[in-house]
Formats: C-alpha cells, sequence, structure tokens
C-alpha cells in the first residue's frame, strides 16, 4: 500500500507523514511531500511534471512516521497509547525554488505500484485593496493569490500605546494577549491547556480596552490568526483564511462592544435558576445502585445538589441505550417500552432513579457524543443505527483519494473512525435527536453533557448543504450543542445543554464547561483566565471541574480554593476521571478528597460554601436576567466595570460576578493572607461586615473557609444574609 493524502488529516497543530506541507505551496517557502507505505517497500519515488522545467523524478528519504498528530502530546484518553509515532513506512522529500502561479503534477511510485495523480498551483503574496473598516492600516492588506484563487488576507490594525485586548473567546493563558499570538480554530487539548495555549472554545472576536474603546470581529467561522503586537508592538496583524474577509468594529465601553457583538451572532438564553445549584457527577457512577450511593452520601453530609450528571449510563455505542437493557433492535427510535431492565442489572429502573432524583430536586443529565462508534466492528443496535445514518444520508461526508464522497470518519484519537451526523442540517439533527427523545419525554431527563464537538477535522470534509470543512467544522460544536436544545425544547424543557466545544454563536445555546484538566494549581489559575476570557466573549453560563478531574486527587487545600472560587462562578461543579475502579478512590466528593487527605475539615467547609452557594442563586438568576438584557455578561473581568483603572490589570483573576459583587480567589498554595485590589467606590467584606474604601490594594488574612470577597456597599443590606 502507498498513500498520499494531499490535505492530510486536518490536524491544526501537527503534519502527517503523508500530506503535502504547506497544503497551499507557496513561492520562495519549500514544499514538503510525503507518503506512507506498508509492507517491504525499499524505495518510493516522485514523479513531478513542472509547467516549467518539465518531468522529473525524485527519491524520497525514509522517515519516522505520524498520523493525525499521534507522535504529539495532547490527546484524548486514548493518546497515551497512540502516542509514539511508528518507525517505518514513512516516505518524504522537498521541493524548493517554486514560481508563482506555477501549475505542477505529481504522483508517487514504488514500481510495482503508484498513486494516482494530484495537483496543486503556487501561491504567493501580492497587495490588494484595503478591507474596510476605518482603524485598519492603509496598505497593509495582503492575500495569497495562486493566479486562480485567494487562499488568505492579511491586514493591520493599529494598536495605540496602553491598549489592552482581550477576549478571543475561551484562552487559558492570559486577560491581556497584547505581545502574544494565537488562532482561532476548535482543538481538543486534553489537559494543560494554559500551556499548550489552544482551546476548545475560540473565537475571532476582542475587547480593545484602555484609549478610546473598542472591539472588533472578524466575520468568519474559517481559522483566523492573530499577531496581537509581538511583532510589531503597535500593530495588531489578522490572517484570516479565505478569498474576502469582512471586520465589524464596535466602538465604546466593553459592555457596550459585547452588547453589539451579540446582536449580531446571538445572545445568550435566559436559562432556569436550577442551572445555578451544584452540578456533581464522577465517571465511576456508572450504576444505578452507585448512583444512588452517591446521592445518599451527598444527602448525609448535607451537601445539596441541583444537577447530577451521570456519564457512563449508556452502552458507549448507541448512547440511546442504558447499558445492560434488554431490547429488540429496531431501524427507528425506541420508545421505553421497548427496553426491559433486568433487576441484577446496572440499571435496574432509571424511570425510578431519576423519579427519586427529581423528589430530591435533583435534575438528571445524560452524557452524549455525535459519533456512532465503529471500532470494534459495530454489531446490534449500532451497526443498524449506522447502516440507516447512510442510508438516510445525514453523515458528514469526505473526500475519498479518488474524489468520490464518503462518510467521514473521525480522525481524532478518541472514538477513532466514528461516523459523524451532520447536526448541522436540520433533517439530519432531526434524525439524531429524535432517538434520544424517550430519554427526555418518558424518563424526565433534564439536560444533556454534549462532550466532544471537536471531531470535524480538514477542508476535505464535505456537509450535506455542499460546504467544506475549512468554513464548517468550527461551527459543528455550535450546531450540536443547539440540536439537542431543539430536543428538550420541543419535550418542553428548557434548552440545557453543557458543553466544552464551541464558537461563535455558541452564547445561545446553552452552558459550558472549561474541559479537562489535572488537578493542580496551575490548572486552577488557566481555568480562571478560560472562565474570564469565556464570559468576556459573551459565554454566560460556564464553569470548570473544581480542582480539577484528572490525575492524583487536589490536596485539600486546593480542593477548598477552588470550591471557595467555584461558589462564584456561574456554574459550580465537580467531576472526576474513570479510574478503573482502583481503590482508594479518585471521586472529587468533599468526603472523599476528606478521607483521601485526611483533612476532615473538607467537608465543614465544603457544605458551607454549597448552602452559601444555595443561598445565592437568586441574586444570579436576577444578575444573569439584567446582562442578557443588556448584553454583557455575569462573571466578567473588573475592565467591564472599571475601563478606565488601569491597575485592574495587574489583578487579572479577579471578577465581578453581577454588579454587586468583586470576587478574588486564592490562586497560590500556602496563602495564609491574600492581596485584593478594590476599585473606586465602598465596599463591605463579604465574610466580616467590615466597610473598606476603594481605589486601594487590601491585604487580607484568608483562611481556608473564607475568601476575599467584597460587596457594594449599596447593596450590602440586601446581600448580608447570604454570607450569614
Amino acid at each position: 500500500m502507498i498513500r498520499h493524502r494531499p490535505f492530510g488529516s486536518g490536524h491544526p497543530y501537527s503534519v502527517d507523514t503523508e500530506q503535502r506541507w504547506p497544503v497551499d505551496p507557496i513561492a520562495g517557502e519549500s514544499l514538503t511531500l510525503g507518503v506512507r507505505t506498508s509492507g517491504a517497500i525499499d524505495a518510493v519515488t516522485l514523479e513531478l511534471v513542472r509547467a516549467q522545467g518539465g518531468f522529473v523524478e525524485i527519491p524520497l528519504d525514509r522517515v519516522v512516521r505520524s498520523s493525525r498528530g499521534q507522535s504529539q502530546d495532547g490527546g484524548h484518553l486514548a493518546s497515551a497509547q497512540a502516542r509514539l509515532a511508528r518507525s517505518e513506512g514513512g516516505w518524504q522529500t522537498k521541493l524548493e525554488g517554486l514560481n508563482p502561479h506555477e501549475q505542477c503534477r505529481y504522483r508517487f511510485t514504488t514500481g510495482a505500484e503508484r498513486t494516482r495523480w494530484f495537483d496543486f498551483r503556487v501561491s504567493a503574496w501580492r497587495d490588494a485593496a484595503d478591507v474596510d473598516g476605518a482603524r485598519i492600516v492603509p496598505g497593509t492588506t495582503t492575500v495569497l493569490d495562486n493566479g486562480e484563487s485567494i487562499q488568505r488576507v492579511r491586514f493591520a490594525i493599529r494598536l495605540a500605546p496602553g491598549e489592552h485586548v482581550a477576549g478571543f473567546g475561551e484562552r487559558f493563558d492570559a486577560i491581556d494577549h497584547r505581545g502574544s499570538s494565537l488562532d482561532s480554530v476548535v482543538f481538543e487539548q486534553y489537559k494543560s491547556q494554559g500551556a499548550e495555549r489552544k482551546t476548545y472554545l475560540p473565537m475571532p472576536f476582542a475587547h480593545v480596552v484602555g484609549g478610546d474603546g473598542w472591539g472588533f470581529h472578524v466575520r468568519t467561522s474559517r481559522r483566523v490568526w492573530f499577531d496581537i503586537g509581538e511583532s510589531e508592538p503597535s500593530l495588531l496583524w489578522v490572517e484570516a483564511e479565505g478569498s474576502t474577509i469582512d471586520v465589524a468594529f464596535y466602538d465604546g465601553s466593553p459592555t457596550e462592544v459585547l452588547n453589539a457583538f451579540l446582536a449580531e451572532v446571538g445572545r445568550p438564553e435566559e436559562l432556569p435558576s436550577w442551572v445555578f445549584r451544584l452540578w456533581a457527577s464522577g465517571n465511576e457512577w456508572n450504576t444505578q445502585a452507585e448512583v444512588m450511593r452517591q446521592m445518599d452520601a451527598h444527602r448525609e453530609h448535607q451537601i445539596p445538589v441541583g444537577n447530577l450528571v451521570i456519564e457512563a449510563w449508556s452502552d458507549e455505542s448507541t448512547f440511546t441505550a442504558w447499558r445492560g437493557a434488554q431490547y429488540e433492535i429496531a431501524d427507528r427510535p425506541h420508545t421505553l417500552n421497548d427496553f426491559t431492565f433486568p433487576a441484577d442489572g446496572p440499571w435496574p429502573s432509571p424511570k425510578n432513579m431519576i423519579n427519586e432524583l427529581h423528589s430530591r430536586k435533583t435534575k438528571v443529565h445524560l452524557w452524549q457524543i455525535p459519533l456512532l462508534k465503529m471500532r470494534p466492528h459495530p454489531q446490534g443496535q449500532l451497526a443498524v443505527d449506522a447502516e440507516a445514518a447512510k442510508r438516510e444520508g445525514v453523515l458528514v461526508q469526505e473526500v475519498a483519494s479518488d474524489g468520490s464522497l464518503r462518510p467521514y470518519r473521525n480522525r481524532g484519537w478518541w472514538f477513532p473512525l466514528g461516523l459523524m451526523p451532520d447536526l448541522t442540517d436540520e433533517r439530519a439533527a432531526h434524525w439524531w435527536t429524535e432517538r434520544r427523545r424517550y430519554l427526555v419525554d418518558e424518563l424526565g431527563v433534564d439536560g444533556f453533557k454534549t462532550d466532544g464537538g471537536e471531531h470535524a477535522w480538514g477542508r476535505d470534509v464535505r456537509y450535506l448543504d455542499g460546504r467544506h470543512g475549512d468554513e464548517v467544522n468550527g461551527l459543528f460544536p455550535v450546531s450540536y450543542a443547539k440540536a439537542y436544545g431543539d430536543l428538550l425544547r420541543r419535550c418542553g424543557k428548557a434548552p440545557v445543554t453543557f458543553s466544552r466545544a464551541g464558537f461563535t454563536g455558541s452564547q445561545s445555546h446553552g452552558a459550558f464547561w472549561a474541559g479537562d484538566e489535572n488537578s493542580t494549581w496551575d490548572s486552577f489559575r488557566w481555568s480562571m483566565f478560560a472562565g474570564l476570557s469565556a464570559c468576556s466573549s459573551g459565554i454566560l453560563y460556564w464553569g470548570w471541574d473544581l480542582a480539577g478531574f484528572s490525575g492524583d486527587v487536589p490536596t485539600a487545600e486546593l480542593y477548598l480554593r477552588s470550591i471557595a472560587a467555584a461558589a462564584f462562578v456561574p456554574i459550580m461543579q465537580y467531576h472526576s476521571e474513570f479510574n478503573h475502579h482502583k481503590k482508594p478512590s479518585n471521586d472529587r466528593t468533599p468526603w472523599n478528597i476528606a478521607e483521601r487527605t485526611g483533612e476532615q475539615a473538607v467537608v465543614p467547609i465544603s457544605r458551607k460554601f454549597v448552602e452559601l452557594r444555595e443561598r445565592l442563586v437568586p441574586y444570579l438568576a436576577e444578575q444573569s436576567a439584567a446582562a442578557i438584557a443588556r448584553g454583557g455578561s455575569l462573571m466578567r473581568p473588573l475592565f467591564f466595570d472599571f475601563a478606565d483603572d488601569e491597575r485592574v490589570w495587574e489583578f487579572p483573576l479577579q471578577w465581578m460576578l453581577g454588579d454587586e459583587i468583586l470576587v478574588a480567589p486564592v490562586l497560590e498554595p500556602g496563602a495564609d493572607e491574600w492581596a485584593t485590589y478594590l476599585p473606586a467606590g465602598d465596599w463591605v467584606d463579604a465574610f466580616t461586615g467590615e466597610h473598606q474604601n476603594g481605589g486601594r490594594v487590601i491585604q487580607r488574612l484568608t483562611p481556608l473557609d473564607e475568601l476575599p470577597v467584597y460587596v457594594r456597599s449599596r447593596a450590602w443590606d440586601s446581600l448580608r444574609d447570604i454570607f450569614a
């Protein structure tokens, strides 16, 4: 076998051995061409036909092969087994001296076998008419042009001294990005997001604060690169895929800028107040008995749970049938009557379980993945579902090696080769979600954890409306959450989804969490950056796996500092990764952390913050409604409320929660006291009742059952009982 994929897998941060790189060759830059082979291949030759230079044969060099980024760290759970590159089967060569607009044709041969012919035209950068926009620097617009079409547009925006640039969706490394570079592509970065500077939820939108106040939105779903004063301090360079580009500029305060942006892309929808109550889950809560044992433990420890996420409920093939249920395979949506739940099975009565949880005022959410699992070879209901999806034409497609279309096979490391429904298509989304309808209509499920929305890779992907992957892949997670929200609406429920991936437009669709991270102080800080940047980009309902969900359990100190902070973000939740049921448990419940760390104070202090959170819910509901009405955000960096105060940038991980509460989480181990910047105004320490004048830094003692939280004096009388 000899294989060449010109576009590769579409992995945005890794180049596959068997691809062309760059995909669009550029004059003056080297071009790498490679193949993958199997069997006893001793040599591979490139046959190249150039418009200028004729036919040449070039031998390829053997290289260590990588595919789908498997030699890159940062995959999902299965990546640990896929990280090492294979030691044979890869071949490459480099071409130099390509001329602008040159037409080339090439193929590869092993002597006994050869690929089909492939074509490309060489692109070159050239000057172009300036993109519309008063803030764009004249004469900076260039385009990457191959003589027949334009691949990219590049231009610069002037940055004034003292201006700070924030936003860009969910970002884990900073609030102010001036002096750095980043891009906007949806990517599943499994842990270490702050170090890797990759994100599940990017947006080509930013605030520029500190001068006259403005912001911008690059109106595209394609990939955009931003050089935010890194190369030239006074310029913000924008480079975007596509032949044309449209940029919206908004003037005004950060709230006015965000309001204008949301008016264009969609505002958050007000969700019921119960979303503000504690969310609890664990990947090892995978039987009805275990779920109820955990919920009983919460009740025993007097820690009220508002939302339970059951992740390991399904057979992990259909994501519609409860594991262990007995039913007839059918080429239609099932109803509850189709299922028998054995008394000795893992889920003897989901209906009774959900009814019992509802009687305890706990909402139930089920985990979902937008794929049909094809490894190992599908059997039973999954096989029927896969064939039906192909027959009904509801799957995302990809371009095969012969140029024909075939169902797209997931190229990532998680559920590899799975089929993906085109949830951007209304008919396909309805087909997919109706297979889950009985879960809502008959069992009473209240929402879905819409996980794994990052699986669409590559511009050779084709959606049902004919658009290509480079335009739609980033929009897939937006449509994914919308599809499940629409299902919930059809069943008379609020559209509560819980996603980690998203893009521009996600603001209108449910709640979000910051994805997978370890239980470390670094991850804690990265998550706070993520929340503030996501919220400043219009994501209203945001949270994270407090104290991390993966790796060693957190220390008692990390856990308590995290649960204190989580009490003051829109979504408060803990979650834990699957640990193969090894003992001791890695659950992130307060009593398990207490047992693992030997710190018995974990439970009463956790209870204190969860009870405080229960009292805070009415305030959060009121303030979220107000934020939606004016186009602002519930949780927001201080620059929203104090845009003219330069000192707020020295304390980036403080925030306003609504209009009246300022929060300054303790983010370092061993901190017996913590410095908080109070902007101008009159404030009250929420835990001591002490009045403080603003416009200065306050050094405060920080026992583990407190954190610096300050309430505006004007609101203290109405809010003091929350902190009693």
